[in-house]
């Protein structure tokens, strides 16, 4: 698969002293991390502080709410199954930069609607031009990784958790702009929410977008190389990962499902205002930092045995606040998870970097992703729908065994080649 024209090879015989230097590289994949921020922190997750105020405004059920988020998985499921076909014709850092600037627009056209089913197919168009952002920033970073070897886990912790400075983000706009500009008695007051979200996605897009433009001119394979190095090497078929798709896909459906709806838990749990904001607060700093914490394990473990531990701790996180309703166990709870769920996404992209050849990265995270996907369409629904039966408590321990299942799962995937692909 090729991904564009550039000015010279990567190989991964490329050592230290021909990347432009540590601090560089790592300010480079802080500044792509807000193309992160926009697709999942802003365009995703935000959705969680706004469902209590739309589901009361709209008359929706807890269904019909994880619904919405359903319709942004799908509409990321499309992006990603379309991503290797249209990365033949644009480069990497071309899409991401499309797909920054959509999503802005696609944010701020939210704030004009009321209808669900105008709402359902917004959130469709928005999950499509997040997977563009999401699957080219991970080549891009995973390209970045191989100019910086001993940096190499860092850089992809750096790029998939700056979706956490989209919670900050999202945490302190979203109730001010309710507060603020939005009395209770005004129709549909949390549109106004939407619109500075939307700003906010304008000014990380120019952030991002630099950063994109820069290591796609300066790491992308040569045309003509990738084309020799995709027929040269071959990738390992699917089959070969299945059971590390297969624990992703299930991290899927259980990590959206306490995304979606553990503001609303919290909140009918009779937490305050001012608690649900400190505790998402505090879960997007926690993914901010949680780079660091799990950098060397992405760079030693070669098989699915990162997503497994990852997995493991995101069920606990999940199962916490669904047994014991206090603020300091929901506070824990989101620490552990926000410090946790980004980097099972970047574990996927470090198994890939490590088990195929440089030529078929592109190929290796749309897979994952499609999986991810699929996992992120069934999670917000069956989630819902168990939580209208039963509550809300039950739907995050399905929640929680669904992430223990996909730990076992990713357990027993092994290294492909243990040496023969990696660029570290």
């Amino acid at each position: 698969m090729t991904t564009g024209f550039a000015r010279r090879d990567i190989s991964p015989h490329d050592n230290a002293a021909d990347s432009p230097g540590r601090w560089p590289t790592l300010w480079l994949a802080v500044s792509l991390s807000m193309g992160s921020a926009i697709a999942l922190g802003l365009a995703r997750f935000a959705y969680a502080l706004l469902l209590p105020p739309m589901k009361t405004d709209l008359g929706w059920t807890f269904a019909q709410a994880g619904a919405m988020n359903t319709a942004n998985a799908l509409g990321y499921l499309l992006g990603a199954l379309v991503f290797p076909r249209v990365s033949r014709r644009w480069s990497a850092g071309a899409l991401f930069v499309g797909g920054c600037a959509a999503t802005a627009l696609l944010m701020a056209i939210t704030g004009l609607l009321s209808d669900t089913n105008a709402l359902f197919v917004q959130r469709v168009a928005t999950g499509i031009a997040s997977a563009f952002i999401f699957v080219s920033g991970g080549v891009l970073a995973a390209r970045l990784a191989t100019s910086s070897p001993r940096d190499a886990g860092l850089v992809l912790g750096l790029y998939y958790g700056g979706t956490g400075w989209g919670i900050v983000a999202s945490a302190l706009l979203v109730p001010v702009s309710l507060a603020s500009f939005a009395p209770a008695h005004r129709a549909h007051g949390w549109q106004i929410a939407w619109f500075a979200l939307a700003l906010a996605c304008v000014v990380l897009s120019f952030v991002a977008g630099r950063a994109a433009c820069r290591i796609d001119g300066q790491h992308v394979l040569h045309k003509g190389s990738a084309d020799a190095a995709a027929i040269a090497q071959r990738a390992a078929p699917m089959r070969r990962y299945a059971f590390a798709l297969a624990g992703y896909g299930l991290f899927g459906v259980g990590y959206i499902g306490y995304m979606t709806f553990i503001i609303a838990l919290l909140r009918n749990g009779g937490m305050s205002e001012s608690v649900v904001t400190g505790f998402y607060l505090l879960l997007g700093v926690a993914t901010i930092v949680s780079a660091r914490i799990w950098s060397k394990l992405l760079d030693r473990m070669r098989g699915g045995q990162a997503l497994a531990l990852l997995n493991a701790l995101l069920a606990l996180a999940t199962l916490m606040p669904a047994i014991v309703a206090h603020p300091v166990v929901a506070f824990a709870s989101g620490v552990l998870f926000g410090a946790t769920f980004l980097s099972a996404v970047a574990s996927t992209t470090a198994f890939v970097r490590h088990n195929l050849p440089a030529a078929h990265w592109g190929r290796g995270i749309s897979a994952f992703t499609i999986v991810f996907a699929f996992g992120q369409i069934v999670g917000p629904t069956v989630i819902g729908w168990v939580s209208d039966g039963v509550g809300l408590e039950r739907g995050l321990i399905y929640s929680a065994c669904l992430l223990a299942v996909g730990a076992l799962l990713a357990a027993v995937q092994r290294s492909l080649t243990p040496r023969a692909h990696s660029v570290n």
